[in-house]
């Protein structure tokens, strides 16, 4: 990986970006690195598509997974006025300026749509200081790598397992606590929600922290435009609190994932089709609701 990313990094941003869309399609074809998940699970999200618009779609979101992998390993390259350069369009931004004026610290929330780790280390280029809650990864080599390139856009990274210490301290600092919620792990605190449709496992933590520690939560994702440039949107959730603590984590739970739904409609080949979004549900899922991915 490192000696690939040392060849990248001597051509220029967009011929490299332009190398890692053409990598990302090796992943469909001829490899069929999880084709048959990636084509059943656009197709169960977007019945209404033909066959062959399906392996379109497909084929798009390797090139997009590819371009993002590269995009998010030069980060470091670029500093902050290039992630900054990189981003031509911002909708709602006052949101999180209204947030950080209260004092209490930000709940950020994204999924895996457009360039995830663009979102935070745009974030962080801003002058918003950001902690994001990131999966430690199993080989320590890759995941010291990869914690250095996305610590060089000024975020923080904490592993998931320390979390629960680390994210009060820094919501009590007033910063931004950043987590991508879309992917049921096992054994971590989730609750079912609809994802099109179908109930999809999802992490409690971001709404969990927003409620007991009473700060805002804000959505938001940065998504690639036609230009090779990016647009990010910014979002507010309400989080209402009120005498039942897991129902209110539930609808916020909801929400944030309506909210990514939303976005995923509009630019479906920007998703990480690659996970198996449904694979964890509850046992009386109805069948025509179950996992598409597991036949």
């Amino acid at each position: 990986m490192r000696a690939t990313i040392g060849v990248l990094r001597t051509m220029g941003w967009n011929a490299a970006c332009r190398v890692g869309a053409r990598l990302g399609m090796l992943g469909y074809r001829p490899f069929g690195i999880r084709k048959r998940v990636v084509e059943k699970q656009i197709a169960a999200a977007f019945p209404e598509l033909s066959r062959d618009r399906v392996q379109k779609l497909a084929r798009e979101s390797y090139a997009h997974l590819g371009r993002t992998f590269v995009e998010s390993a030069l980060f470091d390259t670029l500093g902050k006025e290039g992630v900054l350069k990189l981003v031509d369009e911002v909708n709602d931004w006052h949101f999180i300026d209204e947030a950080m004026a209260q004092g209490r610290g930000i709940v950020f929330v994204t999924g895996h749509i457009g360039n995830w780790e663009l979102a935070g280390a745009y974030v962080a280029a801003r002058g918003i200081p950001v902690d994001a809650i990131a999966r430690g990864m199993a080989n320590p080599l890759v995941d010291d790598y990869v914690t250095r390139v996305r610590e060089a856009t000024g975020m923080v990274i904490v592993h998931d397992s320390e979390a629960v210490r680390r994210a009060p301290r820094s919501l009590r600092a007033n910063r931004g606590v950043a987590f991508i919620a879309d992917q049921g792990v096992l054994g971590l605190a989730s609750t079912y929600v609809p994802f099109f449709g179908r109930p999809a496992k999802t992490p409690r933590g971001a709404a969990v922290f927003a409620l007991r520690f009473e700060v805002p939560v804000i959505f938001m994702v940065a998504l690639r435009k036609p230009n090779g440039r990016f647009r990010v949107v910014v979002e507010r959730i309400e989080a209402k609190r009120t005498s039942n603590m897991d129902r209110d984590v539930d609808a916020i739970v909801a929400t944030f994932t309506q909210h990514l739904e939303k976005w995923v409609r509009v630019v479906p080949a920007q998703y990480f089709w690659q996970h198996r979004r449904w694979r964890r549900q509850p046992p009386d899922t109805p069948p025509e609701l179950r996992d598409p991915s597991a036949d």
